[in-house]
């Protein structure tokens, strides 16, 4: 795609030099969410349909999964919401964090902490400290005034970006015991 005049926008996105993504890139205004990078920033997206994802402000939810589940909510006229979960400060930062390394490659300590109130060098220590491995094998620079994708790391953007992930990390540090089959 390259050789064929494409630009790498990040992950598995591509997309021509004047597309309004790659415009969005160089000028440090494209976001992401949940369906893929847009150049317009944080919006409500309201959630139609089995399985859907919604997010409105700063809370998320999930419809139901089922047809008949879906049907029988809107017939009872209740919101086919699962669930749904309100994001706190921590939240709201680590989504800052994530959506600057998957669209920019690139996190500005300075600015996090400008931005959040915090210190983000000290804040993610432990975080910029489990992307050693990533650095060593030359995929991100880890710089003291923050954290940048290299060229050759960014096929892998989402393993520097799950790195910030609270939750990601709770969920695999909980024991796990084996099935019984």
């Amino acid at each position: 795609l390259i050789a064929a005049g494409y630009v790498y926008i990040g992950m598995d996105h591509f997309a021509l030099p004047q597309d309004e993504l790659v415009i969005a890139q160089e000028n440090g205004t494209l976001h992401r969410n949940f369906q893929g990078y847009s150049t317009r920033p944080d919006c409500d997206l309201l959630a139609f349909g089995i399985s859907a994802i919604g997010k409105v402000g700063a809370a998320y939810t999930a419809n139901v999964k089922t047809l008949d589940e879906y049907y029988e909510k809107l017939d009872a006229q209740v919101l086919p919401v699962l669930r749904g979960v309100a994001l706190d400060a921590d939240d709201l930062l680590r989504r800052d964090v994530i959506q600057k390394l998957m669209c920019n490659f690139d996190l500005d300590f300075a600015e996090v902490s400008r931005l959040h109130g915090i210190d983000a060098a000290r804040t993610f220590a432990p975080e910029v400290e489990a992307l050693a491995p990533l650095a060593a094998d030359g995929l991100v620079e880890l710089l003291p005034t923050g954290i940048r994708v290299t060229p050759r790391g960014r096929l892998l953007v989402r393993t520097v970006a799950m790195n910030f992930d609270r939750y990601l990390r709770e969920r695999l540090q909980r024991p796990q015991y084996s099935r019984v089959i």
